[in-house]
């Protein structure tokens, strides 16, 4: 009996469309939790670092631009005028993106350890 692979929907694409952007930026540490079945509050989290307060707003805007030319508009933001933690909810997917220290500082992959860590294809974003 064969088995059938799960099917790749476009949430999955876009979560993965959201890291490899922040590849493209450059970012540090990226990181994408798969958090179905863990919780209902969203798919994924997208966890990236930047080198600098700057580096951190210019990824979150890199996102926000990239991602609406593909159909995909952020429902809520936060932090993004002060660079040290931005959040982008893309309601099936959430990106946080930090400096550095704060990353260190809130771990947040440590309080999500139970979700699943996908592979991130680093084949380009637009690609």
């Amino acid at each position: 009996m064969a088995t059938s692979l799960p099917s790749i929907t476009a949430r999955d694409r876009a979560a993965q469309m959201a890291a490899q952007l922040c590849l493209d930026m450059k970012a540090n540490d990226v990181v994408l939790l798969n958090l179905q079945g863990v919780t209902d509050m969203t798919d994924y989290f997208v966890i990236a670092s930047g080198t600098s307060d700057t580096h951190v707003r210019s990824i979150g805007e890199h996102l926000i631009a990239q991602l609406k030319k593909k159909g995909f508009s952020v429902h809520h933001s936060e932090g993004l005028p002060q660079g040290r933690w931005v959040l982008l909810d893309f309601v099936d997917f959430v990106v946080h993106i930090f400096h550095p220290t704060l990353r260190s500082f809130y771990q947040i992959e440590r309080l999500w350890s139970d979700a699943e860590i996908v592979t991130v294809d680093q084949q380009g974003a637009l690609g």
